[in-house]
């Protein structure tokens, strides 16, 4: 089939929830994707974080394709050995909590969220404290905890007990709570929010105040998760331990799973019959997340995520130096947010066209999430095509200006 074909199909078939490029890709290998015709992109966002090692690492494929000969799936009623082992091995390098398996970020924070108001429900503490421009996901619970409106639109009224306050800003989330909170959430990077990181102060300040509070703090780990910052978790830059966290993205290396970990005296509340996942912890999701683990830590991930991330910080640095289209840049490992002085939809796709795949988020800023695998050379070239775009894009402005004229 051809790209249009594929394109008429979809407009046929498939609802248009998305504004979808008109590219079909059919292969991705490492930092790199290929569509029908052939053409080669470097992947610098891949499946919007999803793919932390890369598209079709070795390992992961390699362990999906073992445990589909040996079983799928089987339903919650049994036990199942990947489920155990990825537990475990979740549990280990965090904070020895407990977890919860169910099949995508949205639905761990809808855990979450429950969760906390099963451990409120005798005092009836129902309320949640949440953040501007943050991003839960878009189910009826998560989307109400994200604190941008434009998610909201369409859907009031909805779900009741969710306050919004500024990132960053303690004394506003001291405001916020009375007799009814039971919890604070928040991402300690907000992604779709413009790569925006939390102040250790600030997070180091919740947690004290959340211990004298009786309240718990909930930390949206969904980007942050499985070694992209530098570290296995995102609240471990902050020398603190939340009460739950929530995960998804790169945790199955491109299959879909989703979980929670709960310190036990929290996660103890959720009891059968409170919540449950059909597909949550299946064999062969869990697989590929034992398989994300053991490549990570087998091949230094963690540290080559800190040592890419600072060299492309560096290299855009300098490329700032070069063009008055760069505002200011934030990362934390290869959670990379460039701050535009203009507008970056076209921008990204004008990048696109040559070869280069990011992400506009939040009007301006440009957010790259390469994967963990990612080289120097890479990056070098990512920054080669980026300094291009730049260039093409204040020449065709400079000839918008001119014909206007």
């Amino acid at each position: 089939m051809q790209t249009s074909e594929i394109i008429a199909q979809y407009e046929k078939t498939v609802i248009g929830n998305y504004n979808r490029l008109p590219i079909v890709i059919t292969r991705g290998q490492g930092c790199y994707m290929y569509d029908l015709e052939g053409r080669e992109y470097l992947d610098m966002f891949p499946g919007w974080a999803v793919s932390g090692l890369g598209h079709c690492h070795p390992k992961v494929v390699d362990a999906i394709r073992q445990q589909a000969g040996e079983l799928i799936h089987i339903d919650n009623t049994f036990y199942n050995i990947p489920q155990g082992k990825l537990a475990q091995m979740l549990s280990e390098r965090s904070f020895g909590g407990k977890c919860f398996f169910c099949n995508s970020g949205a639905e761990a924070n809808e855990a979450a969220i429950k969760l906390a108001r099963l451990v409120g429900g005798e005092q009836k503490r129902y309320k949640i404290i949440t953040m501007e421009k943050s991003f839960h996901g878009r189910t009826f619970a998560s989307m109400t905890a994200t604190g941008q409106s434009k998610t909201h639109a369409g859907f009031q009224p909805l779900v009741p007990g969710f306050t919004y306050v500024p990132f960053n800003d303690f004394n506003a989330v001291e405001q916020a709570i009375d007799d009814e909170t039971i919890a604070v959430m928040l991402e300690p990077i907000q992604g779709e929010g413009g790569i925006n990181i939390a102040d250790e102060q600030y997070i180091r300040s919740l947690r004290q105040l959340c211990d004298e509070r009786n309240i718990l703090l909930i930390f949206d780990e969904v980007q942050t998760g499985l070694g992209r910052t530098g570290k296995w978790f995102g609240y471990q830059h902050y020398d603190i331990t939340p009460d739950i966290i929530t995960l998804a993205k790169a945790l199955g290396g491109g299959v879909s799973i989703g979980a929670i970990i709960a310190k036990p005296d929290v996660a103890e509340y959720l009891k059968p019959g409170t919540h449950a996942s059909t597909f949550g912890g299946n064999p062969l999701a869990c697989a590929a997340g034992i398989a994300v683990i053991e490549a990570i830590e087998q091949d230094n991930l963690l540290q080559n995520a800190e040592n890419m991330g600072q060299y492309c910080n560096d290299k855009l640095l300098e490329l700032k130096e070069k063009t008055h289209l760069i505002k200011n840049i934030r990362h934390r490992g290869l959670m990379i947010g460039i701050e535009l002085t203009v507008a970056c939809d076209k921008i990204v796709s004008i990048a696109l066209e040559k070869g280069l795949r990011i992400n506009c988020t939040q009007h301006n800023i440009i957010r790259m999430l390469p994967a963990m695998i990612v080289t120097a050379e890479q990056i070098d070239k990512a920054i080669e095509i980026l300094s291009d775009t730049f260039e093409q894009y204040e020449r065709t402005v400079q000839q918008e200006q001119e014909q206007a004229q």
